[in-house]
């Protein structure tokens, strides 16, 4: 099941997607238009406060790796961002992952379990407020993340790729200063035990009846217009 729809310009003229339907969740190469990330998921809700999808089990991704195949994060960190990059097909091969948004939250929320559901802690992703298009949402990753755990303690996460990519100039001063600011607005958050850390989340389990949504030929695609 695909969603199909019209392209908006406006986030007004977007509809819902329907639980169950299968969309992408993308994330372009930083600064660039280039796709580099892909990952067909299941819509588990969609309202005008959240968007919660299922990556399920053996899922078909694309992920980014070095020209020559080599996994990114086996590249030494002083040459990771520099290196000419393709892009590969990949298997996910771990336990499911359950992420949620807020529509203009710089962040997005990913929930992980060990195997037999044991939950294992939330991740606060921080990216560009995701766009949304006909057939799912676009991103860019920011790099620097949060590790939130059931005993509500929290630590920074890959803070030396985040100072790396400035170096490399992938990431300005200014916006730099801006993503620091939106971690230090979900810490507060995660202090606050606000949404959706209260809300149950890690309680959830998917319809055993979803199939696993498969890749479309065209992952890469660039939408003509998209909603903000």
């Amino acid at each position: 099941m695909t969603a199909e729809t019209t392209e908006t310009t406006g986030a007004a003229d977007a509809r819902f997607w329907a639980p169950g339907e299968h969309i992408l969740w993308r994330y372009r190469g930083n600064g660039t238009d280039r796709v580099h990330i892909c990952r067909p998921v299941t819509v588990v809700e969609d309202t005008a406060e959240l968007l919660a999808v299922w990556m399920a089990p053996g899922t078909v991704c694309v992920k980014p790796v070095l020209s020559d195949g080599t996994p990114v994060h086996r590249e030494p960190l002083a040459t990771r961002y520099t290196k000419p990059r393709s892009t590969t097909r990949s298997r996910w091969f771990g336990t499911g992952v359950l992420k949620l948004a807020r529509p203009v939250d710089p962040w997005s929320v990913w929930l992980f379990w060990e195997p037999g559901w044991r939950f294992k802690n939330w991740y606060v992703n921080l990216e560009e407020p995701r766009r949304r298009w006909a057939r799912g949402v676009d991103s860019e990753d920011h790099f620097l993340d949060i590790a939130v755990y059931p005993d509500r303690s929290w630590a920074w996460r890959d803070e030396d790729e985040f100072e790396q990519a400035q170096r490399a100039g992938l990431m300005s001063t200014r916006q730099a200063e801006g993503v620091r600011a939106a971690g230090r607005a979900a810490v507060e958050l995660i202090g606050a035990w606000g949404a959706p850390f209260r809300d149950g989340w890690e309680n959830w389990r998917p319809d055993q009846e979803w199939p696993v949504p498969e890749l479309p030929a065209d992952w890469d695609l660039v939408p003509a217009r998209l909603a903000s």
